[in-house]
C-alpha cells in the first residue's frame, strides 16, 4: 500500500499481524457491521449468490465455502457455513480440497473471494464436482480483470494480481496465500482449457459488476471514503456504468452447473 494512503488504513488492522490467525474474525466482523457501504455490498453479493441457486436441486445441502467474517447464514438459515480456519460460529471446518461431504450430496456451493486463495484449482473443481448433485450449482464472486480493476489491484491491494500465472500457487497460508487473477485466468484466459478438463461443468455466466462501491467502502482494511448517505447515488453511478462494465468492473460473478 502506498505510504500516501497510509492514513486510510483502519487502526484495528495493525492488531492483525498474522492474516491466518483465526482470532482475527472478531475484528473483521466488527468492521463489516459498522461500515454501511461494506455491509450493503455484502448484502448485494449474498442476494446475487442466493438468487442463482434457486433452481439448484432442492434435496441437497447448500454450502458456503470460505464463510470467514460474513453473515450469509443470517439471510439463509439453511446454508452450511464453512472455512479452512476454525472461526467461531462457523458450522464446519475443512479444506476445500478434501471436503467431508458424500458424493452427490450438495445442491450448491457459494463463495466470495475464495477461488483466488486456493492453491490447487483443479483439485478444487474435482472435489466440488464429486460432491455436487446432478444439476448442482457453483456460484462464486471473485476479482475481475478489467483495465480499472487491474490498476486498483496492482497498485493498492496487498495480494498479488498476476495474470500470467497458472491455476494455483505454492507459497502462503489460507488467507496470506493468493493470486487475485486466478478466477480470470481459469474462466477467461483459459476458458477453453477449463471446458476440456471439466466437460461436466457448464459455465452458465460470467458477469462483471461493482466498479466503485467496494472501493469506496474501503473493504475490511481501510476507511470508508464517502458518507453513508451517498450510497444510493453511488448505486446510480454504477448502474450508469453498465455499458462499459467490461472495462470498469472490479468483481465478477461466475456461475457453473454440474451437468452430469
Amino acid at each position: 500500500m502506498p505510504s500516501a494512503l497510509g492514513w486510510l488504513k483502519l487502526p484495528e488492522i495493525s492488531q492483525m499481524q498474522d492474516l491466518d490467525n483465526p482470532s482475527n474474525i472478531h475484528i473483521l466482523r466488527r468492521i463489516i457491521q459498522r461500515k454501511p457501504f461494506l455491509k450493503k455490498t455484502y448484502i448485494r453479493f449474498y442476494q446475487d449468490l442466493l438468487s442463482r441457486v434457486q433452481d439448484a436441486p432442492s434435496d441437497g445441502l447448500l454450502v458456503e465455502l470460505g464463510s470467514g467474517p460474513g453473515f450469509l447464514k443470517s439471510m439463509a438459515s439453511d446454508v452450511v457455513t464453512s472455512d479452512v480456519l476454525p472461526y467461531e460460529g462457523i458450522d464446519r471446518v475443512f479444506s476445500a480440497l478434501d471436503m467431508p461431504f458424500s458424493d452427490c450430496s450438495v445442491s450448491a456451493f457459494m463463495m466470495i473471494d475464495v477461488l483466488h486463495h486456493i492453491k490447487d484449482s483443479r483439485q478444487f473443481f474435482r472435489e466440488m464436482q464429486r460432491c455436487l448433485k446432478p444439476g448442482g450449482k457453483v456460484v462464486m464472486i471473485e476479482p475481475a480483470n478489467t483495465p480499472w480493476s487491474s490498476f486498483i489491484y496492482r497498485n493498492f491491494h496487498h495480494e498479488p494480481f498476476n495474470i500470467k500465472g497458472g491455476w494455483g500457487f505454492e507459497d502462503g497460508g489460507p488467507l496470506s496465500g493468493a493470486n487475485m487473477a486466478i478466477p480470470w485466468i481459469v474462466f477467461c484466459r483459459d476458458h477453453h482449457v477449463f471446458a476440456k478438463e471439466f466437460p461436466d461443468f457448464r459455465i452458465c455466466s460470467v458477469k462483471y459488476h461493482t466498479p466503485i462501491t467496494y472501493l469506496i467502502s474501503g473493504g475490511v482494511s481501510m476507511r470508508q471514503i464517502l458518507p453513508s448517505y451517498t450510497y444510493p447515488m453511488i448505486q446510480f453511478i454504477e448502474w450508469s456504468l453498465s455499458p462499459v462494465i467490461h472495462l470498469v468492473g472490479m468483481f465478477m460473478t461466475i456461475e457453473l452447473e454440474n451437468i452430469i
